[in-house]
């Protein structure tokens, strides 16, 4: 239990300090990690808000939302999976003076740097239930289930990070790769887009879209009022493929985690 203990709290400390680091020495510190996601939102305010004066239909009851508030419902996820992934793949790299040690046990680096990032995570979902209410929903008991949907998106992320992590160590070619795939996602899965414009008849392969899940997941709580049960079949999909990420992660990490210190 003490090891327990102890592991727990050099998990959180350690998470905090990366947290920290990234912006020590700037002028601002740590509200750079808040900027450029605001940036963002605002951005997309002002285009589709004033400039398009667009709004998103959602599926279901007729239900309209401004698009702005639809968009950021989707954004707000995105910006964990980016963020959490794209440091999380160098986690290796970055902290390669633990891992030379014997005693340290580098299994516990990719947890920190997801739950590093899911201290911005929360501020924006805090930031996306400001909004919700700014607008005048009125709340109903699933919007509780954000919790739920931020679990599957800390659990997601943590089990790709596993296998990137340990690959980026010998191809540090996959961190490019990775930018690259992101940028493909962020136009692939329906974020900006809704998927109603998609033929109904191809829609169900986006439920092998462990992020699609995710998203639809925070749109549907705080919109349509969807309970998870009732998306039983895409749930048991999503929790399949994470499943198989950590069996491959864990297989991986542990294959190549003897050969970390020759290479670092």
């Amino acid at each position: 239990m003490s090891d327990f203990k102890k592991t727990k709290n050099l998990i959180w400390e350690l998470s905090k300090n990366d947290f920290k680091k990234r912006y020590a020495g700037s002028s601002l510190g740590r509200v750079w990690a808040f900027v450029q996601p605001l940036v963002t939102v605002v951005l997309y305010y002002f285009v589709f808000g004033y400039v398009m004066n667009s709004r998103a239909a959602l599926a279901g009851g007729g239900l309209e939302v401004p698009y702005v508030l639809w968009l950021t419902a989707g954004l707000v996820p995105w910006f964990f999976i980016n963020e959490a992934v794209t440091t999380g793949a160098n986690a290796m790299n970055e902290y390669n003076y633990l891992v030379k040690k014997v005693v340290f046990k580098v299994g516990i680096l990719p947890l920190i740097k997801t739950i590093s990032a899911t201290f911005i995570h929360i501020f924006f979902a805090i930031v996306l239930v400001v909004m919700y209410f700014a607008y005048s929903f009125k709340p109903s008991f699933q919007i509780l289930q954000l919790i739920y949907y931020s679990f599957c998106l800390f659990m997601l992320v943590l089990a790709i990070t596993y296998t990137t992590s340990a690959v980026t160590v010998f191809f540090k070619d996959l961190l490019q790769i990775i930018n690259i795939l992101l940028q493909v996602g962020m136009w692939g899965t329906p974020i900006l887009w809704n998927i109603t414009i998609i033929p109904e008849k191809i829609r169900f392969l986006f439920r092998f879209n462990p992020i699609y899940y995710i998203i639809e997941g925070y749109r549907s709580s705080l919109f349509e009022g969807t309970w998870v049960h009732e998306r039983w079949l895409d749930t048991l999909v999503f929790w399949g493929i994470v499943v198989i990420l950590f069996g491959i992660g864990a297989y991986v990490f542990k294959k190549l985690r003897p050969l970390f210190a020759d290479v670092l």
